[in-house]
């Protein structure tokens, strides 16, 4: 059985109209989804809503991941906020969390400084934004082998995606970089008036079908775009299932 975590960008529009993020993780447990992945931004109240997440992963055992749209390097160094995320999610009782790499040409300490962040007992994960400084295979491809030449348990999410958003080929990406893949996000991706948006699965050009085939199987795979509708994601959930 596929292992399928529910992103809360499927929510984007009920977090819009008021929606808290405790109400958003809620609505997905009641749509049948026991991995969950909370956004760092949707957070209003962040600590008092930490304790409220941290209330229902208690109650209802339910596997949490973790997004946060921070940067892993900045200005030549490392982002000294690391840290305080990693509390952030040890506290709501989430396991997993997602950072980007941000500016790692640029940096020039010891990279063994990371380690520090993996041995807190959360998995720590790097993706592919939409970004031309993290974004591309290139940079994904020479963070995470030189993480992995020192030792520094940090693994990489393949964001389907995020790769049109950069101008590069999705499946040249899986082909390169599946061996580092621990976690997938899923979106499909249309052209509309020569720009990416991202699209319902089978509403967009990518072959999504195809990628999956590349990249390793039997790890979390998540739904991560804005729907509308709880039919769409229960849509999404299906034709995950039946790959």
């Amino acid at each position: 059985m596929k292992s399928i975590v529910l992103n809360l960008l499927v929510f984007n529009q009920q977090f819009v109209e008021g929606k808290t993020q405790k109400e958003l993780v809620e609505k997905g447990i009641e749509l049948g989804f026991n991995q969950i992945e909370v956004r760092r931004e949707y957070f209003r109240e962040l600590k008092s809503e930490l304790l409220d997440i941290k209330k229902i992963v208690d109650k209802s055992n339910i596997k949490l991941f973790y997004s946060v749209p921070e940067e892993v390097f900045v200005m030549g160094e490392i982002n000294p906020h690391l840290t305080d995320y990693l509390l952030e999610a040890k506290e709501m009782g989430a396991h997993h969390i997602k950072f980007n790499i941000g500016d790692f040409e640029n940096y020039h300490g010891k990279l063994t400084k990371l380690k520090k962040l993996t041995e807190s007992g959360i998995n720590v994960r790097i993706e592919n934004d939409q970004t031309e400084i993290s974004g591309k295979i290139k940079a994904i491809d020479e963070f995470m082998k030189a993480v992995t030449h020192e030792g520094i348990e940090i693994s990489y999410v393949y964001d389907l995606g995020n790769w049109r958003f950069v101008g590069e080929d999705e499946r040249e990406a899986a082909q390169k970089l599946t061996k580092y893949v621990t976690y997938i996000h899923v979106k499909d991706v249309e052209n509309l008036s020569g720009k990416p948006v991202a699209a319902a699965l089978d509403q967009g050009e990518i072959n999504w079908r195809e990628i999956l085939d590349i990249l390793p199987t039997e790890i979390p795979i998540a739904i991560e775009y804005p729907t509308t509708t709880d039919e769409e994601i229960k849509t999404a959930k299906k034709l995950l299932e039946e790959v």
